[in-house]
């Protein structure tokens, strides 16, 4: 076994690059929604308003929206058909509010019009659910065997890994699509005026940037489980 696994860990930088580029997109988020949450939009709606009347104008009447405590909690369930909707966004009437909410409504419609990676990612959640509580589980379990029967319980763990990358990648494009979505609606119904659109895009392109960061940390930790145990069988040969 390398002389890394008990001292000095070179692959460990893969890892803090990954905490890195999480940190500065959450940073990054916040202070973007807190700077345009001080705009207040001129339609003066509410971000639960915004919400309803975008899902009807999209033919959606079967949606319940719902206020969730918390700040930057609002997520869709398309199990429930519910939309909940944060403490900075339900009652309020800025325009990063309401692009909050309208992204969300993004999901609802893509939901209703069988979008086919949310469609994939719904099926991918219990499996990467599973991957990502038992990879490395797994991979420590391995290391206590050697040869074939340590390498298949490795191997099992990179897997499962792999599958929860997998469901961070396919959450892209949903996302991206969600927040292109809410900007074409946001501007056809009039909730938004010209000059405040730029305001709420900034505001979604920095949520999307979280995603994007997480799924760039999840592909480094995975280059580093190849990295570390990838050749384990071949070296105990």
């Amino acid at each position: 076994m390398p002389y890394y696994y008990y001292y000095f860990d070179p692959t460990y930088v893969l890892v803090l690059l990954g905490a890195v580029l999480c940190l500065l997109a959450s940073a990054r988020v916040k202070t973007t929604f807190n700077k345009y949450s001080q705009h207040r939009s001129m339609s003066g709606m509410t971000g639960a308003e915004a919400a309803q009347r975008l899902l009807h104008a999209a033919g959606i009447f079967d949606v319940t929206i719902h206020h969730v405590s918390g700040s930057m909690t609002d997520h869709y369930n398309p199990a429930k058909r519910t939309l909940a909707l944060s403490d900075t966004v339900y009652g309020s009437t800025s325009v990063a509010a309401i692009g909050v909410a309208a992204h969300e409504c993004g999901h609802a419609i893509q939901h209703n019009n069988g979008y086919a990676p949310l469609s994939f990612r719904t099926v991918l959640v219990p499996i990467a659910n599973i991957g990502s509580t038992l990879a490395w589980p797994m991979i420590l379990v391995g290391l206590l065997f050697t040869r074939n029967t340590g390498t298949v319980f490795i191997n099992l763990g990179i897997l499962l890994f792999s599958v929860a990358v997998l469901f961070q990648l396919v959450t892209l494009p949903v996302e991206f699509n969600a927040s292109s979505r809410a900007l074409k609606m946001l501007e056809t119904q009039g909730i938004l005026s010209e000059s405040e659109l730029p305001y709420t895009k900034k505001v979604l392109k920095a949520a999307a940037m979280t995603y994007l960061a997480s799924a760039a940390a999840g592909i480094l930790q995975l280059l580093r489980l190849i990295l570390l145990f990838g050749g384990r069988g071949r070296r105990n040969d």
